[in-house]
């Protein structure tokens, strides 16, 4: 006796060795024997060979239509034998059974299980949607076939068009696009992003980089870059008239200016020297339509050609510092004795008139450390700038720390985008000058001692006034933000809150308005224990760093650009450690793998062997010591928190 019976949801068939009502020992025609319960048992038959019932079955049933048998059966639940009989219009013999069994074990849509061997038809509605999802299934499946084809072929598929964004930054693996993308990039070896590229549908390399920081902080769903409606700010009302001609000291493309200074002697020697700060807390407050502009973007966003501010570009020009205009500031005057002393202070919200917007490209030829231990020659605000130049220095030793690591560069990236690129492999507009000037100038120095002077001042005052502000922390060598004062280490000071750059931060901003409410002796719009404060500290804190995570990507793939600018094939670079290098004439720093074990501040020559813009990688490989070794300039510095940009500013 031979059986056909189900067994892991497979059907088999062999010899009874022996049957014991409840179950059977069987052979299977491999010769393995199984024990199987007399309930998985589906037919009992003699011949033919269990091996040839199944094979023999497995062919009869694909002859068997599907829809021919779901039209003949009944309603009600019937069992495979049955229907075998009813098709074949007699008792079905072993075969005959076993092939109705397989053909309807193979068709769930049309015929539901509904005990072993038993089945019964699915109303017509079920079935009916049951095909035309099959049928979507089918056709979505043949779409995504010809997708993979035209992306192998780099043509762009017309439904990709839409997604472009999402298929790029943020993949739904639900979609059959993103099925059809995966599959050709499977197929070809290449990345999402470069079969992307080499379809068409990014116009370069740069708005790729730039649209996956777009996606993530300026979603179109949020308005994108741009800004909603707003109220106009008002006008500080009764704002006194300050006596002073104040000048502002920055690059060439800034256009926040936040601080600008005045110097006035006084009647019996000395001197009051003014700290002016934008003071746009004074135009609307935090639960204005500014108010939440700022606090939902935290900061103006920096990067090589452009920049994102933080407020409408009408508003930082309503506020901002510019010459020809008077505008409403917080002032800090410093009194201060003709031997440098600091004597006093004074905080005073006032208009003041703006005369002059110094650059550093028309004031550091004619003001560094040369020309002033030359003598300096005429030009305009000379006496100034010398005057807070040597009031900084008694500054800068009073806190025991310099303001600035003089051994570091700033590297300033212009980009010309009517210029053509000058790259074959990234043509269209867009031809990057990257220019270095030294850390630590003269200028340098007056401007970050005063700033430093005015955020520790400021926080003092609000510290010992018991009104919350953010401050910038630093123990142990670690920075963070605290809405508790506690010192600043690396400058040297008992607090540090930033207030200087409320047109550009969120958290100078912020605290400005307390700064306010201390002045006019008004409630704080953030009282202690803010959750509001707390919230946007956390949430400035995380932006800013993201925002200038940014900025070192963007501006690492200006410093490719400028390398294939350039036909770069040998660069001269400085180890910083093991494999790592800096370039030379760039703020690049890199990986090597090819160099040998060499001393920390070794240079080499190395070849540029290869450079990816797309990915943002640069390969490098060693060729030679350069000829000449030169000392450590600031490497360590180079990779350690940076305490001189926060202070600059």
């Amino acid at each position: 006796m031979n059986v056909l019976f189900e067994e892991d949801g497979a059907f088999r068939a062999g010899t009874v060795l022996a049957d014991n009502v409840a179950s059977l020992q069987i052979e299977l025609a491999s010769g393995k024997r199984s024990k199987v319960k007399a309930a998985n048992v589906l037919l009992r038959f003699s011949a033919p060979a269990p091996g040839e019932l199944l094979e023999r079955a497995e062919a009869d049933a694909e002859g068997i239509d599907v829809d021919f048998l779901w039209e003949v059966c009944g309603e009600a639940e019937f069992g495979f034998e049955e229907l075998a009989a009813e098709y074949h219009g007699s008792k079905p013999d072993p075969v005959q059974a076993a092939a109705v069994l397989l053909r309807l074990h193979s068709a769930p849509i049309h015929f539901h299980r509904k005990g072993r061997g038993r089945f019964r038809k699915a109303p017509p509605e079920i079935l009916e949607a049951a095909l035309a999802g099959l049928e979507r299934k089918r056709q979505q499946a043949a779409a995504i076939e010809r997708m993979v084809e035209e992306l192998k072929r780099g043509q762009l598929p017309a439904e990709f068009t839409p997604l472009l964004t999402q298929l790029i930054y943020k993949p739904d693996r639900n979609r059959p696009e993103t099925k059809a993308l995966e599959a050709a990039c499977n197929e070809t070896g290449k990345s999402a992003a470069r079969l992307l590229f080499e379809c068409g549908a990014l116009p370069s390399t740069h708005d790729y980089h730039l649209g996956r920081f777009l996606f993530e902080f300026f979603p179109e769903s949020k308005g994108g870059t741009g800004f909603p409606q707003f109220a106009a700010p008002r006008e500080p009302a009764d704002l006194p008239l300050a006596k002073v001609a104040a000048f502002s000291v920055d690059d060439a493309h800034t256009t926040e200016i936040d601080d600008a200074f005045s110097v006035t002697a006084n009647p019996d020697g000395g001197w009051h020297i003014g700290i002016h700060i934008a003071a746009p807390g004074l135009g609307f407050g935090p639960d204005s339509d500014l108010g939440r502009i700022a606090r939902e973007r935290l900061s103006t966003v920096y990067m090589p050609g452009r920049k994102i501010t933080m407020l409408p570009e009408d508003i930082v020009e309503h506020f901002t510092l510019a010459a020809g205009h008077t505008v409403a500031a917080i002032s800090l005057y410093l009194d201060v004795a003709a031997d440098y002393r600091l004597l006093g202070h004074e905080t005073r919200m006032e208009q003041v008139p703006i005369v002059a917007n110094l650059r550093h490209h028309d004031i550091e030829p004619v003001f560094n450390e040369t020309t002033l231990a030359a003598g300096l020659t005429e030009f305009p605000y000379r006496d100034e700038l010398k005057l807070l130049w040597e009031f900084a220095q008694v500054l800068e030793a009073g806190r025991g720390k310099p303001s600035d690591n003089s051994t570091r560069k700033d590297y300033n990236f212009i980009v010309d985008w009517a210029a053509e690129s000058g790259i074959a492999a990234e043509p269209g507009k867009g031809f990057v000058s990257i220019d270095d000037r030294a850390r630590g100038s003269p200028l340098d120095t007056l401007v970050a001692e005063l700033m430093i002077m005015a955020n520790a001042t400021w926080g003092a005052m609000l510290r010992d006034a018991g009104i919350p502000a953010l401050y910038r922390v630093q123990t142990a060598g670690k920075v963070r933000m605290s809405t508790v004062a506690a010192a600043h280490e690396g400058l040297g000071v008992e607090c540090y809150a930033w207030s200087s750059s409320p047109l550009r931060r969120y958290c100078d901003l912020l605290n400005q308005w307390q700064l306010i409410a201390l002045l006019r002796e008004e409630a704080p719009p953030f009282p202690p224990k803010s959750a509001d404060l707390l919230a946007a500290m956390r949430d400035f804190e995380l932006t800013y760093a993201a925002y200038a995570e940014f900025q070192r990507g963007m501006e690492r793939y200006w410093c490719l650009r400028w390398l294939l600018q350039q036909g770069m094939q040998v660069a001269l670079a400085q180890v910083l450690r093991e494999s790592l290098v800096r370039l030379d004439a760039i703020p690049l720093v890199a990986r090597a793998p090819s160099v040998p074990e060499l001393p920390r501040g070794a240079r080499v020559q190395l070849a540029v062997e290869g450079i990816d813009l797309l990915e943002a990688e640069l390969r490098l490989r060693y060729l030679e010591l350069a000829p000449e070794l030169a000392p450590n300039t600031g490497s360590d510095a180079a990779l350690a928190d940076d305490e001189g940009e926060e202070v600059a500013e």
